[in-house]
């Protein structure tokens, strides 16, 4: 029997933060994970230090919300990365001389707006792709993913799959990237495809 996931809005995570619940937490603490450990690591970061930040950032949002008063007035997402951003900049403030951050005020919200619009694209480029990987059906698709994710020479790919040559897989290959192509832009909405 499968297990479903569990899901809250964010007034139930707020409500669960502040009576302490540690269903919502666990749920709260894997749901957004990815996007701070996305961004440390895409900015001078490792595993580790993302790991750090961002059950610094749960223990910051934890307090805050434990504030009398305390409303969101944005997104939990962005929030939350609001958090993670502003403790990454002072941590590689510290570790670095020449890093230039202004730090005017501890619980200013970082405008993040931007950033979050980039991450929510991408996330949902990288959602469209993997779709059209499943319906690229095989041998497309595996062909691919040992080409691009498993790193594996043509020749590997060639032997793998039965073909007579490197050159023969190469050209199986980009028919297969073409289709690809197509099934991705496809999927993608006009005024995305105009952008690029």
């Amino acid at each position: 029997m499968s297990k479903t996931k569990v899901q809250f809005t964010e007034d139930q995570f707020i409500d669960g933060l502040r009576t302490g619940n540690n269903e919502v937490l666990n749920v709260l603490y894997k749901k957004y994970y990815n996007l701070v450990l996305k961004f440390i690591v895409n900015n001078s970061g490792t595993q580790e230090a993302a790991q750090d930040i961002y059950q610094e950032t749960i223990i910051v949002l934890y307090e805050n919300v434990q504030k009398p008063g305390f409303t969101l007035n944005c997104q939990l997402q962005t929030y939350i990365y609001s958090i993670a951003k502003r403790l990454w900049l002072k941590q590689l403030k510290k570790n670095s001389k020449t890093f230039l951050f202004k730090d005017d005020d501890e619980n200013e919200v970082v405008d993040v707006t931007e950033d979050m619009t980039v991450y929510e694209t991408k996330e949902a480029e990288l959602e469209k792709m993997n779709q059209s990987l499943v319906e690229l059906g095989e041998p497309c698709a595996t062909l691919i993913k040992d080409f691009y994710v498993q790193k594996l020479s043509m020749d590997e790919i060639a032997e793998k799959f039965g073909y007579t040559n490197a050159d023969n897989a190469k050209n199986q290959k980009y028919k297969c990237l073409q289709r690809l192509k197509k099934s991705f832009f496809e999927l993608l909405p006009v005024e995305q495809i105009e952008r690029k």
